[in-house]
């Protein structure tokens, strides 16, 4: 059964100001447009300002009260962080308690650190170690020599490969594979040789990588993805690439081998890096960007190949312009003609 909470109490969990009955039980978190009278929602776009006030929601979190005159609220400067610790205080995550599943095989020169959860089937390899209260999912496998550190959540089918290490606190969500061999080969003669993937991948504490990402090892050193990157479905990450602190990799980005990127930049879905850049900190990637040299701090780039997005704003305009010249200079030709100007004429 879920928990339930007042909304003074809530309140205070949240470090919210509640305006309205302290007293209202709250039951659970939905949507503004399914929320019912014992239900929180929230608001933090202002687009939705009309839908909340039209909302049969208990209560809502907002940054000012004054959007919604007579409701009863709980005023926060971040709705949608309140919403994220409301979610998990109704929601709270239920991990399976310590122990080794019989199904699974754990080599016996790995160590397991206190209350680590080892699902059916996992398997983990010689040298391993797993720190304190993490879970190794079902069907997970860890290859020799792999480091996990404590209260990580390998989530099933999650395959990290032999001397990889992940930090603390990192999620793993179903289908990650780190430390797979990057794509190198030398070419001769038409043929291609397999280059030997030797180095290896590091997590820093805090990342989480979604479903079915790939991290490539590095081919002579290490891969590596900086404390509190969160990586989104889908993404592939090359051999040698840097991802610095604080990165959001949204759907379907790819970054071609060596790349490095600075801290808290934003990738968006299916924009992507060629090999050997330096993308420098807080730069933003719109969405389909294609990066294919050096970008500074700060930049927004848009566009293939990227350009600066004003600029791309610019050139997009532009291009729909391009068939009404088009006719345009169609009507001159004609009117020309018609006078016997055309091509030199009198």
């Amino acid at each position: 059964m879920s928990p339930s909470f007042t909304l003074a109490d809530l309140a205070r969990r949240l470090g919210a100001r509640p305006e309205g009955d302290g007293d209202l039980v709250l039951e659970g978190v939905r949507p503004l447009a399914e929320a019912g009278p014992a239900d929180l929602s929230f608001l933090h776009n202002p687009k939705y300002v009309a839908e909340a006030r039209r909302s049969r929601a208990g209560a809502i979190l907002v940054d000012d009260a004054g959007l919604l005159p007579g409701r009863t609220v709980l005023v926060t400067p971040h709705p949608y962080l309140a919403l994220a610790r409301a979610l998990a205080l109704f929601h709270p995550s239920r991990r399976p308690p310590g122990g080794v599943h019989p199904s699974a095989v754990v080599d016996p020169g790995a160590v397991l650190g206190e209350g680590t959860s080892v699902g059916p089937n996992a398997v983990i390899g010689a040298g391993c170690r797993v720190g304190d209260r993490t879970v190794v999912g079902a069907g997970c496998l860890l290859g020799e020599d792999v480091t996990v550190g404590a209260d990580c959540l390998l989530h099933p089918g999650v395959v990290i490969r032999e001397r990889c290490t992940v930090g603390d606190r990192c999620i793993l969500h179903p289908g990650v594979v780190l430390g797979s061999d990057g794509f190198g080969f030398a070419t001769v003669d038409g043929v291609h040789h397999k280059v030997p993937q030797v180095g290896t991948v590091v997590l820093e504490d805090d990342v989480e990588l979604g479903a079915n990402v790939c991290v490539d090892r590095g081919a002579l050193g290490e891969t590596r993805i900086g404390r509190g990157t969160k990586v989104d479905n889908l993404v592939q990450i090359a051999h040698g690439v840097t991802v610095g602190e604080g990165c959001l990799l949204v759907a379907q980005v790819g970054i071609s081998g060596s790349t490095v990127l600075g801290d808290h930049v934003v990738m968006a879905g299916q924009s992507g890096a060629a090999g050997h850049l330096r993308i420098g900190s807080r730069v933003v990637a719109t969405a389909k960007a294609g990066v294919v040299r050096d970008v500074p701090e700060g930049a927004m780039v848009s566009g293939f190949p990227a350009r600066p997005h004003r600029e791309w704003l610019r050139d997009a305009a532009a291009l729909r312009r391009i068939e009404a010249l088009r006719r345009k200079v169609r009507e001159l030709e004609e009117v020309l003609e018609r006078a016997g100007l055309l091509d030199g004429g009198e």
